[in-house]
Formats: structure tokens, C-alpha cells, sequence
């Protein structure tokens, strides 16, 4: 496996975060709020710069109103 956080299964990840959070409505100031984090940190995590651990996906999804396995494939 490739130590840099660009994989596929990563980009795949922030993709289908993304998509969920339009999906839900939100904006990534709206998700920043929620989660007592700022705009940019949302933005890095979407684009890829920043990697996710499990705690995280499971606040996102419960904001997205999705179960975590539905992003992790």
C-alpha cells in the first residue's frame, strides 16, 4: 500500500463525504460549526490534504445522517 494519503481508497473517501454533505443541504462553514472546527479544515479533508480516522467519519456521518460503512467501500 502506498504511504501517501492520495490513494484511491482516500480520494474515493472525501469524495463520497463531500457528495454527502451537498446531499444533506450543508455547507462546509455549516459542518465546520457543527463539529467546532473551522471552514479550512473541512476544506482539506474534502480535497484530500488532511486524513480521516474513524472518530471522524462517524461524527460526519451522523451530521450526513448516513451510516459510516457507506463511506468506507
Amino acid at each position: 500500500m502506498a504511504k501517501t494519503i492520495y490513494t484511491k481508497a482516500h480520494q474515493n473517501l472525501v469524495k463520497q463525504l463531500t457528495k454527502a454533505r451537498q446531499k444533506a443541504g450543508l455547507k462546509q462553514k455549516d459542518v465546520a460549526k457543527k463539529l467546532g472546527r473551522t471552514q479550512s479544515y473541512i476544506s482539506k479533508l474534502e480535497s484530500g490534504q488532511r486524513r480521516l480516522d474513524i472518530v471522524q467519519i462517524k461524527e460526519l456521518a451522523q451530521i450526513y445522517k448516513k451510516n459510516p460503512k457507506d463511506f468506507i467501500k
